[in-house]
């Protein structure tokens, strides 16, 4: 079982639902590899009727039809929804544009969210376009909320990551392992690699199994034997900065990870 859930999630959610009447919009970062595992059920029901921007993030991880599809699966519930690569500046900047939408009207109040991980804070970052909000590939980062103004007429507040107390399906608890919206100490990284190699091979992706991997970056230990442990977490972590390629572990009409 992979589940994390600390004292400052809870915090969050709470602080997250009380600052719900400040704010206009919410910006809602999924990773765009896991469109479904990666969007909290928690966040969707505190959100309500709020006005919303699904931000899929780390599109350039993802592969690029799956990502069309999904934009036109979210689209279609009449949710804006666009992709972001957070190291692209155009690509964050339709964001700032959205949100200056309503700007005429006066001040907007915009609160960027997610699960740990998602990409909340280089959203932030790109919007403002220096590095306030603190950023680092692993989750849990993000600790408190904070306000930045964007524009004289825009703000934006960056929250933690939030995931649900408990994640029950068990696809899903790999997924996010594996996109990193887990801490590794969190779980085991040869069992969420071994579920990654037999979902890439049942689909096709083209990631090497985890034997192969460890046999070609030389995990042998003295007498033949794999280090297979060090050698998970390096494959997850080529998985992670997408050296197996752009990916994407959900499609709009797999209904695996439900």
């Amino acid at each position: 079982m992979i589940q994390w859930y600390p004292g400052h999630m809870a915090k969050a959610m709470r602080r997250i639902g009380e600052a719900l009447a400040l704010v206009d919009v919410v910006v809602e970062a999924i990773d765009a590899r896991v469109p479904r595992s990666g969007a909290n059920p928690m966040l969707d029901r505190a959100l309500g009727r709020k006005r919303r921007i699904v931000a899929l993030t780390r599109s350039d991880l993802a592969d690029p039809a799956t990502t069309r599809a999904w934009l036109d699966a979210l689209r279609k519930r009449g949710i804006t929804a666009i992709a972001v690569d957070a190291h692209e500046q155009r690509s964050v900047a339709r964001i700032a544009t959205l949100l200056a939408a309503n700007a005429e009207r006066g001040t907007t109040r915009a609160m960027v969210v997610g699960i740990p991980n998602s990409g909340k804070s280089s959203i932030v970052n790109g919007l403002l376009r220096r590095a306030a909000a603190k950023t680092e590939n692993r989750a849990g980062i993000t600790r408190r909320t904070q306000w930045f103004r964007l524009s004289p007429h825009v703000e934006v507040m960056d929250t933690p990551g939030v995931l649900p107390p408990k994640i029950a399906s068990t696809t899903s608890q790999w997924k996010l392992a594996a996109v990193g919206a887990v801490p590794s100490e969190r779980y085991d990284p040869e069992h969420v690699a071994r579920s990654l190699s037999l979902w890439a091979a049942h689909h096709g992706a083209g990631i090497p199994p985890p034997e192969a991997f460890a046999a070609e970056r030389g995990f042998v230990r003295r007498g033949g034997k794999v280090d297979e442990h060090n050698a998970a977490q390096s494959y997850l972590r080529a998985f992670e900065a997408g050296k197996f390629g752009r990916i994407t572990l959900e499609k709009p009409d797999d209904a695996e990870a439900t």
